[in-house]
């Protein structure tokens, strides 16, 4: 046992990952679809946008996700979700100014993947129809290589796929076993193969720890395993067992779940594996090549962080089709229908989706940009932020002093800038500076 307060948080807190501030489970009704109709219009003429599109439908349902997602053993569903994805787009797209670009274009899911070659290049022309991409446009797909062939590869750089991040969380089989995800390496390898033999030039691993039956042995061997495919980036997800959520959940072992102790022990025994083999450690939970464009954003200061994780993207409007999608606006978010039949039923009715989202305040202007300055840098210099959002700099480096002193050895303060150096206490810092943040929650997951 310890009685140090940084390590004692790390083990029990629960705290949002804050992709966004505020977090998506605090938006309300009071943002429709008259609202996201308005903020799309008013998008600034000869802005760039960037796109995200949700695919909601697996073959296989994951055990360890908490996604919006639905399983799916026939087409029929993806056609008829093409059929209104199309008529969404086709609305958005006459929502915003005449000429919009899209900067970047992420398909995640679910499984982008469970589209056929033919359908993918329906979604090809759905999209590129509506948003002509920039000349230098990032093109990123989630790719489930257990559901995915070399048409599938040749469909999605037909689309322009510039980028592919492929799901691994653990290769071990009593791990996979557990979680109900069986995907050998060899399957791995050759999508990676063949994805680089199509001109990607970036691949992404997502990995995940606190599995069930996951051990530093286990994890040390599909860390190898993963090093052997050389992917430019890498995010290390800790697992967040919230069965009362997503209750396929319910079928994880919970007495096989490390315990707290323990998932620290392979939270650190992976970033020492991580940096040790030559990648620069982004943020709490992303680790990149030092070439790699996202290292040059840590590095240059332009990192952001969205609904996706850490990201290059600098567009100011992020627009999400499919249910379930988050869109990001100057104004604030919106968000679509979770339930595909309520994003169907509303694109019927002839209107947006959006069920619910969040119009920002100034002063969740000012939270927000601490919040993410913090995630992605890791330093805020609470001075100059105050100065340009004209408030006050009092309240705030009484935040900071406080939450070094309730978690010592988590940074410093210097004048007015605040330097968190360590990286697993980012969350627990940002959740000190978030007004709404309700420390009893089980809502979220845990910190380490």
């Amino acid at each position: 046992m310890t009685d140090d307060p940084l390590h004692t948080a790390l083990l029990d807190a629960r705290v949002p990952r804050y992709t966004s501030y505020p977090p998506a489970n605090r938006f309300s009704a009071d943002v429709g679809p008259a609202d996201m109709a308005e903020w799309l219009a008013a998008v600034p003429q000869g802005d760039p946008i960037s796109v995200y599109v949700h695919v909601p439908f697996c073959r296989r349902l994951c055990w360890f996700c908490a996604c919006r997602t639905q399983g799916t053993t026939t087409d029929t569903p993806l056609d008829r979700y093409l059929d209104h994805l199309d008529r969404e787009t086709a609305m958005v797209a006459a929502a915003l100014p005449r000429g919009t670009t899209m900067r970047t274009l992420h398909l995640g899911g679910g499984t982008p993947t469970i589209l056929s070659p033919q359908r993918i290049a329906r979604l090809s022309e759905i999209l590129h129809g509506a948003f002509s991409p920039t000349a230098e446009a990032d093109i990123s797909v989630e790719i489930d290589p257990m559901e995915c062939d070399e048409a599938r590869l040749d469909a999605l750089r037909a689309l322009g796929m510039t980028r592919v991040s492929l799901g691994v969380q653990d290769f071990d089989p009593a791990v996979q076993a557990a979680i109900g995800r069986t995907q050998p390496v060899d399957a791995t390898a050759r999508v990676v193969e063949a994805a680089r033999a199509r001109g990607t030039r970036s691949l992404n691993v997502d990995l995940v720890y606190g599995l069930p039956h996951q051990t530093p042995e286990r994890l040390a061997a599909t860390l190898k395993e993963v090093l052997a495919l050389a992917p430019d980036r890498l995010a290390l997800f800790g697992y967040a067992h919230v069965p009362w959520m997503a209750r396929r959940q319910r079928m994880i072992p919970e007495a096989a779940l490390p315990r707290p102790v323990e998932r620290l022990e392979l939270a650190n025994l992976a970033r020492e594996m991580l940096t040790g083999s030559g990648y620069r450690a982004i943020g709490i939970d992303h680790f990149a090549r030092p070439g790699d464009a996202m290292a040059r954003a840590a590095d240059d200061g332009t990192l952001r962080r969205n609904f996706q994780g850490y990201t290059t993207d600098g567009a100011a409007t992020l627009v999400g089709l499919g249910p379930s999608s988050i869109s990001r606006f100057t104004q604030g978010f919106a968000q679509n229908a979770p339930a595909t039949g309520a994003w169907q039923a509303a694109i019927d009715a002839g209107r947006l989706a959006t069920a619910r989202g969040h119009a920002l305040s100034d002063r969740d202007r000012l939270v927000a940009e601490v919040i993410e300055r913090l995630m992605c840098h890791g330093r805020v210099d609470l001075g100059a932020l105050t100065g340009r959002h004209r408030a006050p700099v009092a309240p705030l480096l009484a935040i900071a002093r406080a939450a070094l002193e309730e978690l010592p050895g988590a940074g410093r303060l210097a004048g007015e800038v605040l330097h968190i150096t360590c990286p697993a206490a980012l969350r627990l810092v940002a959740a000190r500076f978030d007004p709404g943040f309700a420390p009893a929650t089980n809502l979220y997951s845990q910190a380490s």
